[in-house]
Parts: structure tokens; sequence; C-alpha cells
């Protein structure tokens, strides 16, 4: 574990995840002025000493917005991380561990919401129940968990085979205790890495959705609507609109995508 973070690309992504979680606990704090403050004095102004990054077309502070956006980001992609990770590890386990017409059934279930890239299954969700910040998180958490299912069930079909497993049946362990206290434990390792890259993913798709229309409402800040404002409108007079937005993403999404892949080379035989 202390060679995995030493890695200069893991202290890094370490660095500018701590950054981004930051922002949106101490957004208050830390931000010079109120992102929904207008200042149409001070419209479209380029980065300079009394706004950083520039302002927008209603002239508020394109870094206070940056760094409120961070808010809607973190939340959206660690929660519905979180409950993609929780929902898929349950369902592939008690799948795979049941087996029978259970594990036949279920594997149904996901392999059709699978037919579905996470993307178009969000929006469908979204599209179906209106944008909100609890609808954004359930409908991305809903694209993620069949994948998290997909491995959850395979680590179950593999380690339920194991040694220690059949020597826990053999002393008489129930399938409770051998799935809690041999299987589960030994599986954590890759299924807490997908979630890790699932963070990653979750912000992307957020900032999508918000590019549509669809994310987060205003007039909280919001990364895919910031791009969205200034792709549409002032991408050539004022770039700085779409650079900042999109080079936070950007970063924080790849940040994630390296930790997730080095958690893998850490915790998956298979990949060394």
């Amino acid at each position: 574990m202390v060679r995995l973070i030493a890695r200069p690309a893991v202290l890094i992504s370490l660095a500018i995840v701590a950054a981004a979680l930051a922002a949106a606990a101490f957004a208050p704090s830390l931000a010079p002025y109120d992102p929904l403050a207008p200042n149409l004095s001070s419209r479209l102004s380029p980065p300079g000493q009394g706004h950083l990054l520039g302002t927008d077309n209603f002239g508020r502070d394109i870094l206070s917005c940056l760094i409120y956006g961070a808010r809607a980001s973190v939340t959206v992609g660690l929660v519905s991380a979180a409950i993609a990770a929780a929902a898929g590890t349950a369902a592939g386990f008690v799948t795979g561990y049941a087996g029978g017409r259970l594990d036949l059934a279920g594997q149904r279930v996901i392999d059709a919401l699978l037919a579905f890239p996470a993307l178009v299954l969000a929006l469908v969700f979204v599209a179906s129940f209106g944008p909100s910040t609890p609808v954004v998180i359930a409908s991305i958490a809903t694209a993620q968990a069949p994948q998290m299912a997909r491995l959850a069930r395979s680590l179950c079909l593999e380690l339920k085979s194991s040694d220690y497993a059949a020597a826990a049946r053999a002393m008489g362990g129930s399938g409770w205790h051998i799935a809690t206290r041999h299987i589960l434990p030994n599986a954590f390792g890759p299924l807490v890495a997908l979630a890790t890259g699932f963070a990653g993913e979750a912000i992307v798709l957020e900032a999508v959705l918000g590019y549509l229309g669809l994310g987060v409402p205003p007039p909280q800040p919001s990364w895919g609507r910031m791009i969205s404002e200034g792709a549409r409108r002032y991408l050539e007079s004022a770039p700085w609109l779409t650079i900042a937005p999109g080079a936070a993403l950007s970063l924080l999404a790849l940040a994630f995508a390296i930790l997730g892949d080095a958690l893998r080379d850490r915790f998956d035989p298979r990949r060394s």
C-alpha cells in the first residue's frame, strides 16, 4: 500500500480529490465572491487580478462558481457511486451465492440494464421524474449498479468454490457466515476499486446531464451547466467560461480513474 501511495500519479490524484473535497466542504470560506450575485459592470471580464478566472455573462466570479459547483459534482459523484456499489454488490452476491433460478433471473435483469449505455439510462430516468439532485443521484446509481452486480456475482462464484469456503462449510458454517466472513472480505478490494472509478464516471455523467439542462437544478452552480452556458454563446469571445469548469471536471474525473486503476492493481491478483 505504501508503494501504491508513493506513485507520483496516485499522489497527484489524491491531491486533486482532496482539493475538490475541501472546496465542496468549505465553499463559503474559500469562495472570494457570492457565486449567485450578478455584477453587470464587470460582465465577461477576462482572468485578472480582480477575478482570477474571469467573470461570466452576468458578472459572476468564475472561481466562486467553480468552488460552489464542486459541491454538486462531489456530492453526486460520491453518493451515487456509494449507492450503486451497495445495491450492486448486494444484488450480485445474493444471486451469485443462491444460484439456480434466482441467479438466472437476476442475470437477465442485469443483461437488460447493461444493454443501455449509462448515459441513456440516466437520461431516461431524469426525463421521467424531472431534474433534481436526488433524481440525478438515483439515475446515475441505477445506471452504474448493474456493472457492480456483474463483478460482485463473478467474485462470489469464484470465492464460494475456494478451499477456505469449502472448509468453512465442512465445519458447519452457515451460508450467511460463509458469505459475510469469508467471501465478502476477500472481494472487498476489487469492489472498492470499481466503486472509486464509478465516482469519476458519475461526475462526468452529472456534468453531461447539467450540460443538457437535466442536471442539478439552478440556482446551485454546476460544472456541466457552466460549460453549457459558456460553450453555446461565448466559446470564441470568452473561452475562460468553458475552460475553467472543463479543466476542473477533466482533472477530477481523471484523478478518480487513476485511483480506481491503482486500487485494481493493488487488490485484484488477476491484474498483477
